[in-house]
């Protein structure tokens, strides 16, 4: 397993209703809800933002076929909106885009660029077989498991994990589960080890470089 994004994106919250901070790798934009409900539309809400994700990657999907195809259509844009209907007790979502060509095209252009957008990546992850995964870190006292070498030592806490698979898709080498003994520290530099356990959203794994104090732990 590999993220897209080098970085996770990062969303925080405070007591400014219903504000929040989304911080992407280049900088912050503000997200909040509409008056009509409590907030004050300092920024887009929810639906917005995940219309604006669609729009623009139909338009740069587009842009770049456009490009290739040296194409003379310097302008177009794309209206979004969404909505939901119930029939027989299931409930479907529903997401209508509009191409507005504001520059001259053929008719046959127009047909090639309603089929490419529709085949955008935002809308292959949309249409195809979504789960979104919700993970909370604990810590506390529970059992632990160690696995160790002279230099470092690896604790799993088994009644913490909640199974995200990012240890052993992501560094194999080390995280087995097909095994018994299912983490090897001799499988891969502390360093890489280390790096790994940080990314554990549960708090099921913590890292100790074992020739440092054990405040120093990372989980």
């Amino acid at each position: 397993m590999k993220y897209k994004m080098e970085n996770p994106v990062m969303g925080s919250i405070g007591k400014e209703k219903y504000q929040c901070t989304i911080e992407w790798r280049n900088g912050k934009i503000i997200a909040d809800e509409p008056e009509s409900i409590g907030g004050k539309d300092t920024g887009p809400d929810p639906y917005t933002l995940l219309l604006s994700s669609l729009i623009s990657c139909k338009l740069i999907t587009l842009r770049m076929y456009i490009d290739r195809k040296r194409w003379d259509i310097p302008r177009l844009a794309i209206n979004a909106n969404i909505y939901q209907e119930t029939k027989n007790d299931i409930t479907s979502t529903i997401i209508d885009c509009d191409i507005l060509f504001i520059s001259d095209v053929t008719d046959e252009q127009r047909l090639k660029l309603q089929e490419i957008a529709k085949n955008c990546p935002v809308s292959k992850i949309l249409e195809g077989d979504l789960k979104v995964r919700v993970f909370t870190f604990r810590e506390g006292d529970t059992k632990k498991i160690n696995y160790a070498n002279e230099e470092v030592t690896v604790i799993w806490k088994p009644e913490f994990c909640q199974h995200s698979t990012r240890c052993w898709t992501q560094l194999p080498q080390v995280f087995k589960p097909s095994l018994k003994k299912w983490i090897e520290p001799d499988g891969a530099p502390a360093e890489r080890i280390e790096e790994q356990i940080k990314k554990c959203p549960s708090g099921a794994l913590v890292f100790i470089n074992n020739h440092k104090s054990p405040d120093k732990a990372n989980g």
